[in-house]
């Protein structure tokens, strides 16, 4: 069997979000945050004020590094919650005020501007990279909040509860891992432009609910991507149930038949190929299987390019061929 647990080390180091970067992201957060809450402050001192919750893949140490600069922030995606708690739902506003407010705090904060988006006010940065603003009120007491959804109002959500549902999930290191390397397929496929793969909170479930711990990650990230694959290729088995607030909503609810047809046929491709590059004999081979998928950060210049079995079995004077898969 062929060994690419170094290879797959070497590629979380490489798409991993290295500690100057959350560090700078923090650092632009922490900028907006006080934009609002001056604005607040100022306009509103009598209103409710907001408290903060940083939220998806930051929050769970799952964060990647952009595909086509590593230099920039360009790729990243980030949430941050703006809480509003009151002592009785009669102290919220209406869905579109926070929106407003919110939007007026930030709109000016960098030279790309903000703009107010059904889900969230975004704020924009040069290099591409954005930040969410989603809002929320919850009652004090409560144990979860609502969301200023302007397409679906005070919408059931609560993005805390997931990030610790991961997060009580991960006392084995290798988890994470394997949430970056299949959230770095996704991304990888993406930027082909071929089709739109799934979100990374979907993913993330995906990876969680088939997740099982092996000493080698190229051997667990195989058992989750086809055990995936038999789930969800099986007859009505194509759902991802939220397993947090607002529990067992499908995921994959409103998905067309193509985007489920196009996901369907990435996965049971990068099973198949994960399978094969595990039980090849070649660990070169092996690796570049892995390498079609996962894009050229996946280095395979390290790689033994030798058949392990025919070595093993070698005998003085026979000649090891090895083959490229076809």
């Amino acid at each position: 069997m062929a060994n690419n647990h170094e290879q797959f080390i070497a590629f979380d180091e490489a798409i991993r979000a290295s500690k100057t970067r959350r560090q700078t992201l923090k650092t632009n957060r922490e900028a907006i945050r006080t934009k609002i809450r001056n604005h607040f402050k100022e306009n509103w001192p009598d209103k409710i004020q907001p408290v903060f919750h940083w939220q998806g893949s930051y929050s769970m140490y799952t964060l990647l590094n952009p595909i086509n600069d590593e230099d920039s922030l360009g790729a990243y995606d980030l949430d941050d919650g703006v809480y509003f708690v009151g002592s009785s739902v009669e102290e919220r506003e209406s869905v579109q005020w926070y929106h407003d407010e919110i939007y007026k705090a930030v709109k000016d904060h960098t030279s790309q501007g903000a703009k107010d988006n059904a889900p969230c006010v975004t704020v924009y940065y040069a290099d591409n990279h954005h930040i969410d603003l989603p809002a929320y009120f919850m009652v004090d007491g409560d144990e979860h909040p609502k969301m200023a959804h302007k397409k679906n109002p005070w919408m059931d959500s609560d993005p805390r509860d997931t990030t610790n549902w991961f997060n009580g999930r991960t006392e084995h290191p290798q988890l994470r891992r394997i949430v970056r390397y299949v959230k770095a397929w996704a991304d990888f496929v993406n930027n082909q432009g071929k089709g739109k793969m799934p979100t990374g909170c979907i993913l993330t479930i995906l990876v969680v609910k088939n997740y099982t711990a092996n000493e080698r990650d190229d051997i667990a990230l195989k058992d989750v991507l086809v055990k995936m694959n038999n789930s969800l290729s099986a007859d009505n088995g194509f759902h991802c149930y939220r397993p947090t607030f607002p529990i067992n909503e499908d995921l994959f609810e409103h998905y067309k038949e193509s985007r489920k047809e196009f996901f369907l046929k990435e996965l049971k491709s990068f099973a198949n190929d994960a399978e094969k590059a595990v039980n090849s004999s070649n660990q070169k081979d092996g690796c570049l299987r892995w390498q079609l998928h996962l894009g050229d950060r996946f280095s395979c210049s390290a790689a033994k390019d030798e058949d392990e079995d025919a070595q093993k079995k070698e005998t003085p004077g026979t000649i090891n061929t090895n083959s490229r898969f076809a």
